[in-house]
């Protein structure tokens, strides 16, 4: 045995790439980030009151188990969840790594619908574990539940829903998971990362709370990179049962979020007023997106979330350098499973409509 290559499969793993930094782009260039599906509003006023307040008392340790924000959040979702049902972490990817640190190890399997977040693969693949990959349709990126149930076996231990889902910006119905959590075995955990689930419109748009209190294993997964605007600071949190959270919650490091982190993430929180207006102006940037997409003959997917996933006929590389040429940034997903598209974050106004201005230019 070579003890310096302990485990191949985690010496031969991936790791995930996120989008690039404007710096790392174009340094210095005044580039519109269209990439990463970051609100481009800025973080809420009371989380940056939050995070001034709090600098005075950075040479102290923040709190051990983020109780505070725990709070905070149980407060947010009001009856539907107890502090002791969430769990939180540096991260919703961190969240994702400590379920499958938690239920997966080499020998077991999981399921994924591509295309999809990849550090569900990348994570499993790290432990040895088998995944199972179950795509999605090609043409409308429809989940594939009898396939998804034809997939399980005795080994099978997670489940991965991404709804809405990234890149895709579809969402999965009440009808469609409940149809999925019937039929699967109760040694099956199903995973609904839910992180894009602010800009979902429609009524019939199924939220893991609903599942979670019905009794049903599920895990929901957020962070506060999204509609709060917080990607800078990594928080995320899970809630399930107390049985499950409690179980997940074994694997939290000692002081994992910072001060600031915790303070400026109960701020946003209490803030609606902020989220209220970066739904509204994702939901008005998308319908005109939508609406010139169409007029300049540039095939997209409908969307849930704060972006829309796009096939420019000329290929997805030539349209990312097109735009680049513009400053504006956007994202090819090739490595997420969508071959030839590319995914484009719905900015402020002035954003969206540079963007267009741009693609009249290159399409």
């Amino acid at each position: 045995m070579n003890i310096e290559i302990y485990k191949p499969y985690l010496d031969n793993a991936k790791t995930y790439k996120g989008g690039k930094s404007k710096s790392e782009i174009k340094p210095g260039a005044d580039l519109i980030k269209l990439s990463s599906n970051e609100n481009l509003l800025g973080p809420s006023p009371l989380a940056i009151a939050a995070i001034r307040e709090s600098i005075d008392t950075l040479h102290e340790y923040p709190d051990g188990n983020a109780d505070r924000l725990c709070q905070a959040i149980s407060e947010y979702y009001g009856d539907r969840l107890s502090t002791n049902q969430i769990v939180c972490a540096n991260s919703g990817s961190e969240c994702l790594e400590m379920i499958i640190r938690a239920y997966l190890d080499e020998g077991l399997e999981c399921i994924v619908s591509t295309p999809t977040f990849m550090p569900y693969v990348i994570f499993s693949k790290k432990l040895g574990v088998t995944v199972r990959d179950i795509p999605l349709s090609a043409e409308s990126y429809d989940i594939d539940i009898d396939g998804i149930l034809s997939a399980v076996n005795s080994n099978t231990r997670l489940l991965f829903l991404n709804n809405p889902n990234n890149p895709t910006g579809a969402y999965l119905n009440d009808s469609d998971v409940k149809s999925l959590l019937d039929q699967l075995p109760d040694h099956v955990v199903v995973v609904i990362d839910e992180v894009y689930r602010h800009f979902a419109s429609a009524d019939d748009f199924s939220e893991a709370t609903k599942w979670v209190n019905a009794g049903y294993p599920v895990i929901g997964v957020n962070s506060l990179s999204k509609a709060y605007g917080l990607a800078g600071l990594r928080i995320g949190y899970l809630y399930a049962n107390e049985r499950i959270s409690a179980y997940i919650n074994k694997l939290s490091r000692p002081f994992f979020l910072n001060t600031l982190a915790i303070n400026a993430g109960i701020a946003a929180l209490q803030d609606t007023a902020y989220i209220s207006s970066t739904v509204d102006s994702v939901l008005s940037g998308r319908a005109y997106l939508f609406h010139e997409f169409g007029r300049l003959g540039l095939k997209c997917y409908p969307s849930q979330t704060n972006f829309i996933l796009v096939r420019p006929s000329m290929g997805a590389e030539a349209f990312v350098e097109g735009l680049l040429e513009h400053d504006i940034m956007v994202r090819s997903v090739a490595n997420f499973g969508a071959d030839g598209c590319v995914r484009i974050t719905i900015g402020k106004k002035e954003h969206n409509e540079a963007l267009v201005k741009a693609l009249e230019n290159i399409l």
